[in-house]
């Protein structure tokens, strides 16, 4: 399985437009752009969206395609992860088409999408051992502590094949009504590592709002990985808005640096 990169830019989600934030990339010439910029200021790689004609968030094959080749491009080497997300527009069998007609690197489904039910759980299980099979890594999102255990059952039952796992581990929520904390990222995390010897996990926090910098210094300090970006949060460790995505890496870049953490 290829590794995740210690730090990720998520530059524009699948919610947010420019109303949110005018540096928030829509287009494929602009999110081609921020990853230029985001690469230059110390991400290894995007969690890259993409949006329809009329900017919705789409999982439109040909224009992932598009959007990968770009990259390729410009930056020759960097890592590139699609996602699956459903948004409220898709479903399961949307993201397993996606999977299998793209058969991408890197791929982030969440759990809850992909498995919303007792009825969809075979499908889910021929799926993710079809993405196995075909060398396409899938990072596990997890919006809480009662997925990410979810997800462990699915390993353990052989739903999720193999012994070695990435997870995007999500803290806090789109809407404010979870607050993003960095003292309980460790309890967070316990279930992995009880876990050691037995399986391993390549893993990844994402938080939101002013706290995001600080949580994501302490994910790094756990051993984990950071995911950062306009997706998740517009705003600065002291609470001022980012000039763009490219400045939220260079802030986490440059403390991480300074604290021996990359």
């Amino acid at each position: 399985m290829i590794e995740l990169p210690k730090i990720l830019v998520a530059p524009n989600g699948a919610r947010r437009d420019k109303s949110a934030h005018p540096a928030l990339p829509m287009s494929v010439e602009e999110l081609v752009e921020t990853c230029r910029q985001c690469a230059a200021a110390g991400a290894g790689g995007v969690h890259a969206h993409v949006r329809d004609d009329v900017g919705l968030h789409s999982l439109d094959a040909a224009r992932y395609r598009e959007v990968i080749a770009r990259i390729a491009e410009e930056l020759p080497g960097w890592f590139v992860q699609i996602t699956s997300e459903t948004a409220g527009r898709f479903n399961a069998r949307d993201q397993q088409d996606l999977i299998r007609t793209m058969r991408p690197r890197s791929i982030s489904v969440a759990v809850r999408e992909f498995v919303p039910n007792e009825e969809t759980l075979p499908e889910a299980r021929r799926t993710y051992h079809w993405a196995r099979d075909h060398n396409v890594a899938i990072q596990h999102i997890c919006y809480s502590k009662a997925e990410l255990t979810q997800l462990i059952g699915f390993i353990a039952d052989g739903t999720v094949p193999g012994s070695a796992h990435q997870v995007q581990l999500v803290l806090g929520s789109y809407d404010g009504g979870r607050t993003s904390r960095p003292e309980d990222i460790e309890a967070l995390v316990k279930p992995m590592r009880d876990l050691e010897g037995q399986q391993s996990f390549d893993w990844m926090l994402c938080a939101f709002g002013p706290e995001e910098t600080d949580c994501l210094l302490r994910a790094l300090e756990l051993g984990g990985k950071a995911r950062i970006g306009f997706e998740n949060s517009l705003w600065n460790r002291n609470g001022s808005l980012a000039k763009d995505n490219a400045e939220r890496v260079s802030e986490l870049v440059g403390l991480a640096g300074k604290s021996g953490l990359l």
